[in-house]
């Protein structure tokens, strides 16, 4: 016979399936509903549709600003995401391997801009940059980008390095070689997915952001800045939802590789 606990649990999975579908369906209806836009021969965006086109993802390459736009995000995540790797890399081996005073503080300070709004920050570091006399650029939206992206890397490297057994690191020591070269050739071949999957999602992180590059970009728009300037011409935003739906297409695969090579 069933217990009351079992009984109890039985009836509640159905809310929470429900629950379930609901949160899957708020998430990914505004991209279907992008999508079918996306290919919709009308520049109004309203029902009912007025035809089928694939014109407007065509028209994507024939926009010079737009690539622009799109080539400076590609340069600003290249470069944070492998900035804030390998910083997050370092930072994870000390968090993970020594122990010293203010080791939480370290942590702490690390995993800070997961709770500073990027508002706040964008604010701060534009305050910061003005009062060193550096010019806005696409090098000051890549260094707010590997202190937002920096969190992530070390969460994700320190994970995997917590995971393996230590006694690997102490055989490799006992046999002569140095602790560098333990971490160069026991630890980093073992936490190569992490890394890899670290900087995947680094690289998400910064071509997304919105808030620091709005405020840190100066005349250089990223794409996320360059997509909000444009949206009030109405004959650009059928373009700008074709672009949308390819990147957004690009970012969830990225983050699949990433996961995938996470779990490996």
């Amino acid at each position: 016979m069933a217990t009351p606990t079992a009984r109890q649990a039985r009836r509640g999975f159905p809310i929470i399936r429900g629950y379930y579908w609901l949160m899957i369906g708020l998430l990914y209806l505004p991209i279907a509903i992008l999508f079918v836009f996306s290919v919709n021969a009308n520049t109004t965006l309203t029902f009912p549709l007025k035809g089928f086109t694939l014109g407007w993802y065509a028209r994507v390459v024939s926009t010079p600003a737009l690539l622009h736009a799109i080539g400076n995000s590609l340069i600003v995540a290249v470069a944070s995401s492998l900035a804030a790797t390998i910083l997050g890399s370092m930072l994870a081996v000390v968090l993970s391997r020594f122990e010293f005073r203010g080791r939480g503080a370290l942590t702490g300070l690390a995993m800070l801009p997961l709770i500073v709004p990027y508002v706040v920050l964008a604010v701060a570091l534009l305050i910061l940059f003005r009062a060193a006399g550096i010019s806005l650029s696409l090098m000051t939206v890549s260094i707010a980008h590997v202190v937002v992206a920096l969190p992530y890397t070390t969460l994700i490297v320190l994970a995997r390095l917590i995971g393996f057994d230590r006694q690997l690191e102490d055989a490799s020591m006992d046999l002569g070689a140095s602790y560098l070269a333990t971490i160069r050739l026991v630890i980093l071949p073992i936490a190569a997915p992490a890394i890899v999957s670290a900087w995947l999602t680094a690289f998400t992180v910064s071509f997304d952001e919105f808030a620091l590059a709005l405020f840190l970009a100066g005349r250089d728009p990223t794409f996320p800045v360059y997509l909000y300037g444009q949206l009030r011409f109405a004959q650009t935003l059928p373009i700008l939802i074709a672009t949308a739906v390819l990147l957004m297409a690009a970012t969830l695969g990225l983050l699949v590789i990433a996961e995938t090579i996470r779990r490996r």
